[in-house]
């Protein structure tokens, strides 16, 4: 039959599951009503159908809890809306521990979802008896409860929302495949189908595991992957209550579902098995894989000793079918790098249907308005990498990703598979050193470094972990001799033209109209004042400047960058961080050090804090930038990289003198840590501006011109103080360790959390940093007059906040 298309519409969307149907019901809520989405099949017909419809509402973070739990409220309204059933119920969900440590992790998680609002409650076993009477609870130590979580029934609420979609104007079309999506001037402008070409506004890739496939012919990278996922459904069981809770069991990897008398028991196991490497079937349609019960059965006996019912019921249904899979576990969602005006929402790691209503809802917001209704850096599409799109590299990490979904989450567990990505020239020679390395946007880096006679190895735990000696003892060598950091990972990129600095000091708060071989730290800000990236720039010459970043935000801040560049202007961006490795010389021997290398005078006259000039070491001219992000006296170096091991070895001959250690990224998180440094996408992100994150003192306020979210800031700082604002807090029980989300408690109120936490070994004391809420304002005088406490893992633990960081907080150290 033939279908007659639009020629064109204002967004079309490519996929009819759960999530592209409810982006289609919330662009029409919106007033958005031109929309089409196409479905190569029937809709729910690749992984929605088959789902198990868990709805939970509590996530790893605030904003992704906050889309679950509207996912959650929505389905209380959406059959009353539309006439179509949904089969969502509120039964709650309970999750077990069997060891301490997870009971730890699943208390730590009950306090987080306590600032996020959600109800829960930390129950022993015979309360969980009594609300699931099927378990054997013989090794059970306790859990937790969420009331409000549920579950539904994934193919009704997809036709929910297409019903409700259609009902305001949207077309939804069935058994029209999407070809290749067409793309001009780097803008997305249609669809090519069987049927014809389809012009549009916006393009919305929602085509689960198809996703990957169909973005890579137009160059862009959506790395995800499918795995085969298990389930069975039992026979009718008589003896099973009809309102038990949702049931996890992470230490078994398994879930539980009662659905119509039965029983839905489903696996996440440590080792996964991905599935679609070569494409996947055209005909594929409604279709489960080949049964694999050698793989299931270690997991099949776990839950029979669990629940004995299940050891006389018959099977029904031995299920197994693809769901995607990223590889940080995490979806992936807006508008991409690569090409403009295209939209992705997939990748949903088994949990699309809890999400739907969320990212349906915050998608279409941002399809509106071109820029994030609220924080979604968690999601956002930009946070991943090309490399990472690969075929090798995503079948590997599938085979542990989908089973971290119920591994324990240990403060900084380091991935296993998929590894080796990404080296600095130096990485051979830090591990004969003795470096343990952890793994950041695919780079290698030291995370600690092993004493001879100590194993290369972590081991987990909520407390203080076997590097943490080891990382004091690199903190103290930078604090009274000299450490030496591998940097090479920070992204790097040069930025050219006669317009290169009218064009940055656009997009940046601060002045980069400076002299040459000056460094200005600044933030990228969104029109709302939201900080887009924080970052710092050097003045190379006066039409060149380097702009240096965080390795893990590499795609992201340049693709910012270069959507802020006028069509019209005299200005380049390239990223030239394979060939610009960076060493961090810290600590005030390196002072002394870096003179003997050069034979230069590195003192505050000649070469001030904020100052960068070449100087050579050895055979190389080298880039020398004074500044620091660990608080003391100290260099960036910037190699070429086919002279950075000569430079290397020059540093490690010369520094014997003078006490030089190797020192990792858990050590710079430590320092950094006490000297109060912000790390975006922790302790600021879009929805933080420089006043509240006490960085107002970047911002030149008059500068020609203006920038991004002057107006926005203005209105802030003519508000007076700041009713929220980042604090450094300092719990007064060194036995505690803050990672994230933790409450912040005056009294019988929570007034803030932490965004990141850390140990500091300089000062000895357990450090975290957060954003605390008070409509008188939050001012100095106000934070030494509250009595604090930081929940952790259930446990109220007294703490001391003030605004400047805990050491050297005049900074006399980095300007000795």
């Amino acid at each position: 039959m033939t279908v007659s298309l639009p020629s064109r519409v204002d967004v079309l969307i490519i996929g009819g599951g759960i999530v592209g149907c409810s982006i289609a019901y919330h662009l029409t809520k919106l007033g958005i009503t031109d929309v089409l989405l196409l479905e190569r099949k029937q809709l729910t017909c690749g992984t929605t159908w088959h789902a198990a419809g868990l709805i939970g509402q509590l996530r790893a973070t605030r904003r992704m809890t906050e889309l679950a739990k509207y996912t959650s409220e929505l389905l209380h309204k959406l059959e009353a809306e539309t006439g179509q059933a949904t089969g969502f119920k509120q039964n709650g969900s309970i999750s077990l521990a069997l060891n301490a440590e997870r009971f730890e992790e699943l208390k730590r998680g009950a306090s987080m979802a306590k600032n996020f609002g959600l109800e829960v409650e930390v129950i022993g076993p015979a309360e969980i008896k009594a609300k699931y009477p099927l378990l054997d609870l013989t090794d059970v130590i306790g859990g937790v409860f969420l009331p409000k979580d549920g579950q539904a029934n994934p193919i009704d609420t997809t036709q929910a929302f297409a019903k409700g979609a259609k009902n305001r104007g949207a077309r939804i079309l069935e058994g029209i495949k999407v070809e290749r999506i067409l793309v001009e001037q780097g803008r997305a402008v249609g669809v090519m189908t069987a049927e014809g070409p389809v012009r549009a506004g916006t393009v919305v890739l929602a085509a689960g595991m198809w996703s990957r496939a169909l973005a890579a012919t137009i160059g862009v990278s959506v790395p995800l992957h499918a795995a085969e996922h298990f389930y069975i459904v039992t026979e009718p069981l008589a003896d099973v209550p009809r309102d038990l809770p949702v049931l996890r069991v992470t230490d078994e990897c398994t879930y539980y579902k009662e659905d119509a008398g039965k029983l839905l028991v489903g696996a996440f196991e440590p080792v996964a098995k991905p599935w679609g490497m070569d494409g996947i079937p055209e005909d594929f349609c409604f279709d489960s894989l080949p049964e694999d019960v050698d793989h299931f059965e270690p997991i099949l006996e776990k839950a029979t000793a669990r629940l004995p019912i299940l050891a006389t019921a018959g099977i029904q249904t031995f299920f197994n079918g693809p769901e995607s899979f990223t590889p940080d576990d995490r979806y992936l969602l807006g508008e991409t790098a690569e090409v403009r005006d295209l939209f992705v929402a997939c990748g949903f790691n088994s949990i699309g249907i809890q999400s739907s209503g969320g990212a349906g809802k915050v998608l279409a917001e941002w399809i509106r308005d071109r820029r994030m209704p609220v924080d979604l850096t968690d999601v956002d599409v930009r946070r991943l990498h090309p490399f990472q799109s690969t075929k090798a590299y995503l079948r590997d990490r599938t085979t542990e990703s989908l089973g971290l979904l119920y591994a324990m989450h240990w403060p900084y567990r380091q991935y296993d598979t998929a590894r080796g990505a990404r080296r600095s020239p130096f990485h051979d020679r830090l591990v004969a050193h003795g470096a343990v390395m952890g793994e950041t946007a695919g780079w290698e880096r030291p995370n600690w470094y092993a004493p001879e006679d100590v194993p290369r190895e972590y081991r987990y735990s909520y407390g203080r972990q076997n590097w943490f000696e080891h990382a004091a003892a690199e903190c103290r060598a930078v604090r009274d001799a000299v450490g030496l950091f591998d940097q090479s990972s920070f992204a790097k990129f040069l930025v050219e033209g006669p317009d290169a600095c009218a064009v940055l000091n656009r997009v940046a708060v601060s002045d980069v109209d400076v002299p040459e071989g000056r460094i200005v730290y600044t933030q990228w800000c969104n029109e709302q004042g939201g900080i887009e990236a924080d970052l710092t720039i050097t003045r190379l010459a006066e039409t060149r400047f380097l702009v240096v970043t965080g390795a893990a935000v590499q795609t992201r801040d340049l693709a910012w960058l270069r959507r802020h560049v006028p069509e019209e202007a005299r200005c380049t961006v390239v990223d030239i961080t394979s060939g610009l490795p960076m060493l961090g010389l810290m600590g005030p021997n390196s002072r002394p050090l870096l003179t003997k290398l050069t034979g230069e005078d590195l003192g505050n006259a000649a070469f001030p804090f904020g100052a960068s000039r070449e100087l050579e070491i050895g055979y190389a001219r080298v880039r020398a930038s004074r500044i620091t992000y660990v608080g003391e006296l100290g260099w960036e170096l910037y190699v070429p990289a086919e002279m950075a091991l000569h430079v290397f070895e020059r540093i490690e001959e010369a520094g014997r003198e003078f006490g030089l250690v190797h020192a990792g990224y858990h050590a710079m998180n430590s320092l950094r840590m006490e000297k109060g440094y912000r790390h975006w996408g922790h302790d600021i992100g879009p929805e933080d501006d420089p006043i509240e994150a006490g960085l107002a003192f970047t911002v030149a306020w008059a500068k020609k011109g203006g920038f991004i979210g002057r107006d926005a800031l203005l209105r802030k700082k003519e508000a007076g103080t700041p009713t929220r604002r980042l604090v450094q807090i300092r719990l007064l029980d060194d036995a505690k360790l803050l990672y994230h989300e933790e409450p912040v408690w005056i009294g019988d109120r929570i007034v803030g959390s932490i965004t990141s936490g850390m140990y500091g070994h300089r000062i000895g004391a357990s450090l975290g940093m957060g954003y605390l809420q008070h409509e008188g304002g939050v001012t100095a005088d106000w934070l030494a007059g509250q009595t604090l406490e930081v929940e952790v893992a259930w446990e109220r633990v007294p703490a001391r906040a003030q605004l400047q960081a805990w050491y050297d907080p005049r900074n006399e150290r980095i300007r000795a």
